[in-house]
């Protein structure tokens, strides 16, 4: 099937089924133009939360169905592959960090939202890159706070407000892969370019940033601002909406860094985002699966942290 029909189809299925996509930033172009709502985690979880579709359809990874299941546990969730999964979320196995928080009594525990539904079991409060310094901003100073997973974000969040949260050892390997030899080069060759920084970057690439957020802050920051070329370090998926809302200014991906004697490529992408493809989409809403479960009880405890979340983020 070509892809113009491909996409007549979707939208078939989509009527036929009452179903409404959901799309990450760092999914590929044409999942994004087909997507009914695109947006980074705090927003696919605020949008799955106030849907009245019969039928969710998540393109993104594995953890984001389940936070629609468990915001959602009425509704059928469906995702293009199950093997979308996040190595940030594989980073923080359910077990070990529940023997973690059961060793470290007395702490409040704030976990990203790029965890599986079984760790946020064990989570206070659920965070995104886009509320979490203000989430832990909202604690009591002298609150004792574990962070999980990722060592990058919330080392930030520990430079920025003066906390000492204990972190866990978690990272993600796209972000993980940025290097300051990479964005010094290309501000060599645009030397007016500013640069935009996910926090989950390591400490000496975010002290490069002329600006530090999640996505959809690194995405409005670049289409307000005056500045008309950005130096860009998250995944490269987010230069679609970026170029489709500032078409006349330019984004220029930062590369992966890479060993000696091995071919790099010109961006960074997450190869699970790219599992998301339009025929996978097409045979997912015409099959119905594979579909998101999570065990009812585990959606019972996880939905407090994220609903708390929510709150905290009006």
């Amino acid at each position: 099937m070509d892809k113009q029909k491909l996409i007549e189809e979707i939208k078939r299925l989509k009527e036929e089924k009452n179903a409404v996509i959901l799309a990450h930033y760092y999914t590929i172009g044409d999942i994004q133009d087909i997507a009914d709502f695109v947006g980074d985690s705090l927003a696919l979880a605020q949008q799955a939360a106030k849907s009245t579709a019969d039928v969710i359809v998540m393109c993104g990874v594995h953890f984001m169905g389940e936070t629609c299941k468990i915001l959602c546990p009425e509704k059928k969730v469906l995702v293009p592959d199950l093997e979308a999964g996040c190595s940030l979320a594989d980073s923080c196995p359910a077990e070990d960090f529940g023997a973690f928080v059961k060793a470290h009594p007395g702490y409040t525990v704030l976990s990203y939202v790029n965890t599986t539904a079984a760790v946020k079991y064990y989570t206070d409060i659920v965070v995104t890159s886009g509320n979490a310094l203000k989430i832990v901003n909202s604690l009591p100073k002298d609150e004792k706070i574990i962070f999980a997973p990722d060592r990058n974000l919330g080392s930030y969040i520990n430079a920025v407000t003066g906390r000492e949260m204990l972190l866990w050892d978690g990272a993600c390997h796209v972000h993980e892969q940025f290097s300051t030899e990479a964005i010094l080069k290309l501000k060599e060759e645009h030397p007016n370019a500013k640069v935009l920084v996910h926090p989950e970057c390591k400490r000496p690439v975010v002290l490069l940033a002329d600006k530090v957020g999640s996505t959809a802050v690194l995405l409005k920051f670049a289409v307000e601002d005056d500045c008309q070329e950005f130096i860009v370090a998250t995944e490269s998926g987010i230069l679609h909406e970026m170029m489709r809302q500032a078409p006349q200014k330019s984004f220029i991906p930062v590369p992966p860094e890479v060993s000696e004697g091995s071919i790099g490529c010109s961006c960074n992408e997450c190869a699970y985002m790219r599992l998301n493809t339009l025929e996978k989409l097409y045979n997912c809403l015409q099959k119905e699966a594979p579909e998101i479960f999570v065990d009812e009880e585990i959606i019972e405890r996880a939905k407090l942290p994220i609903d708390r979340m929510l709150e905290l983020s009006k």
